[in-house]
């Protein structure tokens, strides 16, 4: 189902008269469950009780409604999707280029901020690149990144195979869950 630019999804819950079902699946407000019953019914039941008749699942056979304060439950809605919203993390990649002619340091060290970046769970793709008439040796490419594959495998594993792409050799790490 589509939302319109002018319509929240807060607008698309249907309450009370605007419910199109002849025939209901009925919750009380204290969550009991009290069948399927006809609309006019249903929409009887809440007015007796001074609270709105929400449709709570509309793709349902027959849809389910429950009888509760409408604004109480959109704005627990909302609460709910922004909770779920701030728990969720993104996981980003990192990108580490090296050049084939590397120093054996220099490669530990790089080795060492991709541990930092595996630890906080983000993904790392290394690059060697290659220029001019080092394309002809990407052997020693594969070689570093399979010696790195070697040093990281307590904190990551790597995605894929290590790939070649024109200039460079590629590898993805992830993280061990």
């Amino acid at each position: 189902m589509k939302i319109p630019n002018n319509r929240s999804s807060k607008d698309l819950l249907r309450k009370n008269e605007h419910i199109r079902a002849a025939e209901v699946r009925l919750i009380d407000s204290d969550g009991t469950m009290l069948g399927i019953v006809n609309i006019r019914e249903a929409l009887a039941k809440a007015k007796e009780k001074e609270l709105d008749l929400v449709e709570i699942s509309p793709t349902a056979q027959p849809p389910v409604c429950k009888i509760l304060e409408y604004s109480k439950y959109v704005y627990e809605q909302g609460k709910k999707n922004k909770d779920a919203k701030k728990k969720q993390k993104a996981v980003s990649l990192k990108e580490i280029r090296l050049k084939s002619r590397i120093a054996s340091h220099d490669l530990d060290v790089k080795v060492k901020q991709i541990e930092g970046f595996l630890k906080k769970k983000d993904m790392v793709r290394v690059s060697v690149v290659f220029y001019g008439r080092e394309n002809q040796h990407k052997d020693i490419g594969f070689a570093m990144l399979n010696d790195m594959k070697a040093k990281l495998a307590e904190i990551g594993d790597i995605d894929g195979n290590i790939q070649t792409q024109g200039n460079r050799v590629t590898v993805t790490f992830v993280p061990k869950a």
